[in-house]
């Protein structure tokens, strides 16, 4: 086995310097797989571009379950283009605001909403948004808390659901991950393994409530919503523009349906069921059966969303699989990272850049603190670079050799990339979510990310307290602790600091 030193760390080094330099994930994958190459062929150009292409782009999106799990991608991102221009996921959110009658009923309105429009963290914001802005005005509460209800809801919501997008793309790093470091293991089995150590995910869900309980809000929020008050009283509040949202979702005006989202979510989940049910019950799950499961659930429902557009908006069959296709390009870019992380991945594996991190690391760690330290790299990363995706990624390409060989614990570990992207991601000002947040609330992006940070920032650490004991007490029920001890923290903090801005309004 040839032995490069040092070396075998420069390109997932290099992959993560330049996306936190540059903040195209794409790029920076691109070139520290290049790197990589150029090491294993002696760094000759020619032979590094060939090797590079032959043996490690064309191999992966030839190898095993990757196709599958690009086309997976990509009817998903089909059925969501659909479902929203069917109107669907508007209609299931307008039918929650039908019960808001006061402040707190409306902001809990919005965060079930955001709950409910778990196929789509993009789109989250800009489907749920619209629907309360005017509500929340008239309620005076100010943008920026719908902004954060938004933002708080749009990726935890989404990465805690199996079927998804996200689902399906971390499934595929850790099959990949698993297989490079020759550990054998269902990818969706352990994709459920993990679901609970999602600590981010789960404490920032809970947190909405936590804090609308208080009735109060404290520090840039607070400030926030006294100053919307006064604008308020004095007539001075500034009105934004509708025409600010992409056109895509240029359709918000339309009166929504129910049918046109509970029949093709009805026959999604259904379809899932029976398939999952049928192997579960008859020969065992398989990565094999989830997957097409959740492929041909997609396009049932997608052909269910095709009938209730042409039933109830008059969309031609054609017309809707234009849609669908327009759908799948938006996945494309998702697919262009997962195929160059995978490239980089088998490059650091012929480099042997987990061993060589491992006998760095040695003794000098606990490795059952590995996940702590991997959480906070993670939220580095993410924060800087503003993408998730891009940091499990690349992340999950180091750290499951490293914790494998070490002997650290390989769930956790894999929890906390996801955690630590996440929790970067949603805290980022350069993150989609975030500015899309700004967006669908309809308030200044920097207002948004500035009032959102303590709150984000209490989840965060409730989120490193959480990986500190789970590196002493390995169990799921952490979680459950965690959430009690978040909401004891969040009282004393609004005892302490909080303002109840509902005494400032007019």
């Amino acid at each position: 086995m040839e032995d490069y030193g040092v070396l075998s760390i420069v390109p997932p080094a290099l992959s993560i310097c330049l996306a936190i330099y540059t903040r195209n994930i794409i790029l920076s994958l691109a070139i520290g797989g290049f790197s990589g190459a150029l090491i294993l062929t002696n760094f000759n150009p020619f032979f590094a571009i060939v090797s590079l292409m032959e043996d490690h782009v064309f191999t992966q999106l030839a190898s095993g379950s990757n196709p599958q799990v690009i086309a997976i991608m990509l009817v998903i991102g089909g059925f969501i283009q659909m479902l929203d221009k069917s109107g669907g996921a508007k209609a299931f959110s307008s039918t929650i605001v039908k019960v808001i009658s006061n402040p707190v009923r409306a902001q809990l309105a919005a965060w079930l909403a955001g709950l409910s429009v778990f196929f789509t963290d993009s789109g989250n914001a800009l489907i749920v948004g619209p629907l309360f802005k005017n509500v929340f005005t008239e309620l005076k509460i100010c943008r920026e808390k719908l902004a954060y209800i938004l933002d708080t809801t749009a990726s935890p919501v989404s990465i805690l659901v199996p079927f998804v997008g996200w689902g399906v793309y971390i499934m595929s790093l850790i099959e990949n991950s698993y297989t490079d470091v020759g550990l054998v293991g269902e990818p969706f089995e352990v994709l459920l393994s993990v679901w609970p150590y999602q600590f981010y995910a789960f404490l920032a869900l809970s947190s909405i409530p936590m804090i609308l309980m208080t009735g109060k809000d404290f520090g840039p929020m607070a400030r926030a919503q006294t100053a919307f008050n006064k604008a308020l009283k004095e007539g001075t509040l500034e009105k934004e523009e509708d025409e600010e949202l992409p056109p895509e979702y240029d359709n918000i005006s339309e009166k929504p349906r129910l049918i046109t989202v509970v029949l093709p979510l009805s026959i999604m989940l259904f379809s899932m069921i029976v398939f999952i049910g049928y192997f579960a019950y008859s020969e065992g799950i398989k990565s094999i059966h989830v997957r097409s499961g959740i492929c041909l659930s997609y396009l049932f429902a997608s052909i269910a969303c095709a009938y209730t557009m042409k039933r109830y908006k008059g969309i031609t069959f054609n017309r809707s699989i234009n849609h669908f296709v327009r759908g799948m390009e938006k996945l494309v870019f998702i697919c262009l990272v997962l195929v160059l992380a995978w490239s980089l991945s088998s490059i650091c594996k012929e480099l042997h850049t987990g061993d060589y991190f491992a006998a760095l690391i040695g003794e000098r760690i606990d490795p059952n603190f590995i996940p702590v330290i991997v959480f906070l790299l993670g939220a580095l990363m993410s924060f800087a670079t503003g993408s998730s995706y891009g940091t499990f990624a690349i992340l999950m390409i180091i750290v499951v050799p490293v914790a494998h060989t070490l002997n650290a614990p390989l769930v956790l570990t894999i929890a906390a990339v996801l955690s630590g992207g996440l929790f970067g991601d949603h805290t980022s000002p350069i993150s989609d979510t975030t500015v899309l947040a700004s967006m669908g609330a309809g308030c200044p992006h920097i207002d948004h990310v500035s009032t959102q940070l303590a709150y984000a920032l209490v989840t965060g650490s409730m989120t490193v307290l959480a990986f500190v004991v789970a590196a002493l007490y390995q169990t799921p029920y952490i979680i459950l602790g965690m959430i009690v001890v978040q909401f004891f923290v969040i009282n004393i903090i609004m005892k302490l600091y909080g303002h109840d801005t509902r005494g400032d309004e007019a």
